[in-house]
């Protein structure tokens, strides 16, 4: 059985971060996906995920901030516009549904690797991807000294079609 190819569907999808700045929770969102996901649970040794956001879309219901965010201390868009994650190998998680992702996270130009368990639960044509994992910002050059903790939590929620 081949792989199917999938695509993240933009309206059904969202990557959200929770980062603390001077102790205080502060939530954000990410929107502009693309990419490609091929999936087979039968057939974990071939999928393989490509996917990618606008790092310019990000929103954290503070324009100010945003507009920070987006400079080239932080995210610096203009250089860097997309964030992209990719996967290197997809195991099988220890329940149904579950899997672990080994791949690379690229912000800023930097890249890193990123390894989390995920779900993969069926939807009409195609899968709903769900998983979180903890980065250091600092590890991709982003926000230098700042009061933001260096530690966020993503979540990525993802409905994925076929292409």
């Amino acid at each position: 059985m081949s792989n199917a190819q999938f695509k993240p569907v933009e309206q059904a999808s969202n990557l959200k971060f929770t980062i603390k700045n001077l102790g205080f929770g502060t939530d954000g969102s990410f929107s502009g996906f693309d990419g490609t996901i091929n999936f087979n649970p039968q057939n974990l040794a071939t999928s393989n995920f490509d996917v990618s956001i606008n790092a310019a879309s990000v929103n954290t219901d503070n324009s100010l901030r945003d507009e920070h965010l987006k400079g080239d201390g932080f995210l610096d868009v203009k250089n860097f516009p997309r964030i992209r994650l990719t996967s290197v190998k997809i195991t099988p998680g220890g329940k149904s549904n579950s899997y672990q992702f080994n791949g690379q996270l690229t912000i800023k130009g930097k890249t890193n690797p990123v390894s989390f368990p995920f779900t993969a639960v069926p939807s009409a044509d195609g899968f709903v991807f769900k998983g979180s994992f903890k980065i250091k910002r600092e590890d991709f050059g982003v926000g230098g000294t700042s009061t933001v903790s260096n530690e966020l939590e993503v979540q990525i929620n993802v409905t994925a079609k076929k292409g």
